[in-house]
């Protein structure tokens, strides 16, 4: 097979990856993006949220840079808030409740319109290392790809594992397989390796829930885009309803009751959880 040939390669086409991979490209480089499954790139896993307090305005940096990601939260946006906005401007923050799959798609359509940039859909199993310099990959069918450089944006996905209470099984996220091979050369490389964990919110089915139980949050009236290019335009997808519900005694009672069945509070993953979104029973423990 012969060996194709660029000047930058990206691996991951997250948000980082799409990013890196777009400026690359703009900066006039022949750029490689390669994923596992292109129709996924720039998929939301977690909450379909762009921006918030402390991360909209990095939004507006990544904007004003010639980003890609504001453009995508205003053009896909299903219900907009600015957070704090009764308090002074320095604690505002946008935030854009997006439709995860629209998102993806345009996203997936933004990479495959543009000049410069190749998208390829693949599993990088190595690096290309040479004289200590990554310069290529090679692909889990055995094709090697040539670069000046290589940037890594893989995301979860590098030996990642999911837990489901007590169950463990091997993935990226949930309908995606972990991939091998690189975290093993970067130790061999001298780089030391450690693992992040995140937990993604359950998913409901909206048949199931009594809406008229639950108390509404409404988006504003008023749309500030997150991209400059967009000043003045209106939301171009109708805007919905977002809903609010409350722990009580009895959701306490039997999360306490359950701290068993959580890999956190079993022993399953050891480690510092997070400071400013801890889990639901994490919350319980800590301030009920």
């Amino acid at each position: 097979m012969a060996t194709l040939n660029y000047d930058i390669i990206v691996v991951g086409a997250g948000h980082a990856g799409i990013e890196a991979s777009l400026a690359s490209a703009r900066m006039g480089n022949k750029t490689l993006l390669v994923t596992l499954e292109i129709d996924k790139s720039g998929a939301m896993s977690c909450n379909p949220s762009i921006g918030g307090l402390g991360k909209g305005h990095i939004v507006k940096e990544v904007d004003v840079l010639g980003g890609e990601m504001a453009l995508a939260a205003d053009a896909t946006c299903i219900q907009f808030k600015r957070l704090n906005a009764k308090k002074g401007p320095a604690v505002r923050g946008s935030r854009a409740q997006c439709d995860k799959f629209l998102y993806s798609k345009y996203m997936t359509k933004r990479l495959g319109s543009h000049l410069n940039l190749d998208v390829l859909s693949g599993e990088v199993s190595r690096l290309v290392i040479e004289n200590q310099k990554c310069c290529g990959v090679v692909l889990l069918d055995g094709s090697s790809i040539r670069s000046k450089a290589v940037v890594i944006t893989t995301g979860t996905f590098m030996r990642a594992t999911l837990h489901f209470g007590l169950k463990k099984i091997e993935g990226g996220r949930i309908g995606d397989k972990a991939t091998y091979g690189i975290s093993e050369q970067l130790i061999e490389n001298g780089f030391d390796i450690k693992r992040l964990k995140t937990g993604t919110p359950p998913r409901l089915d909206r048949k199931s829930i009594n809406w008229d139980l639950l108390e509404p949050s409404s988006g504003d009236k008023e749309f500030i885009p997150f991209s400059y290019k967009n000043i003045n335009k209106e939301l171009s997808l109708p805007q919905i309803q977002c809903y609010l519900s409350y722990t009580n005694e009895k959701t306490h009672e039997i999360i306490n009751s359950n701290l068993h069945l959580s890999p956190m509070f079993s022993g399953i993953i050891t480690g510092i959880g997070p400071r400013y979104c801890p889990s639901i029973e994490d919350k319980i423990t800590r301030f009920s």
